[in-house]
């Protein structure tokens, strides 16, 4: 099988496109549902997606970025047991306020990677990324919160395989090449089994640039 091509910022546009267009199905009452099997809510779980995005390019857009930790905004949690973010939704916006700011986030982190010169670098615990590694975090958190959002609010969530594969390629290397796609990306993030193959309770990415 040909290796695929390279994560790029534009795959990262039409993944979010893709989950704010399927997003804006949500039955209004289902977003303090939770999402899949975690334990926020859906509105949680799209802030963060949001602070994902949102962070990822904040590391990785820094002239002089820390290579050792994180950006250090303030964090906050809103309730007991919710994620850790520093951005937030304003409830009073609804959620086509929330979708704005997810679609926000997304937009800076694909114009920092666009932006980013080669040897641009950005830490993360899972390994110093270069621009096309922080397309593709910001895809694996896309792709598979779409999925735990798809199945708290009951929203239909396939995304395009090849998109799947170019992830797959950059960032899990010891993930079966045999398998389709989007269900091998589910299994390497611990969210479905493969044949032959247990689900996974740990699991990581690899960030070092190829």
């Amino acid at each position: 099988m040909p290796e695929p091509a390279h994560v790029t910022a534009d795959d990262l546009d039409e993944a979010v496109a893709l989950a704010v267009d399927t997003l804006r199905g949500a039955p209004p009452q289902a977003w303090e549902q939770r999402a899949g099997s975690l334990e926020w809510t859906c509105w949680e779980t799209v802030e963060h997606l949001a602070d994902d995005l949102f962070s990822y390019a904040a590391q990785l857009g820094l002239r002089v970025p820390p290579l050792d930790t994180y950006v250090p905004f303030a964090l906050e949690r809103r309730r007991p047991g919710g994620p850790n973010n520093s951005i937030h939704a304003d409830r009073a916006a609804g959620p086509g306020g929330l979708l704005q700011v997810l679609q926000a986030s997304g937009a800076l982190l694909s114009s920092v990677v666009r932006t980013a010169p080669p040897r641009a670098r950005g830490h993360h615990i899972f390994g110093m990324g270069d621009a096309t590694a922080f397309a593709a975090m910001g895809l694996v958190e896309t792709l598979v919160h779409m999925h735990d959002l798809a199945e708290g609010l009951g929203l239909p969530w396939e995304p395009p395989a090849e998109v799947c594969a170019r992830v797959l390629a950059r960032l899990f290397p010891d993930a079966p090449v045999d398998t389709a796609p989007w269900s091998t990306l589910l299994w390497a993030t611990g969210r479905g089994e493969l044949p032959g193959r247990p689900r996974l309770t740990r699991w990581r990415w690899y960030n070092e640039p190829r």
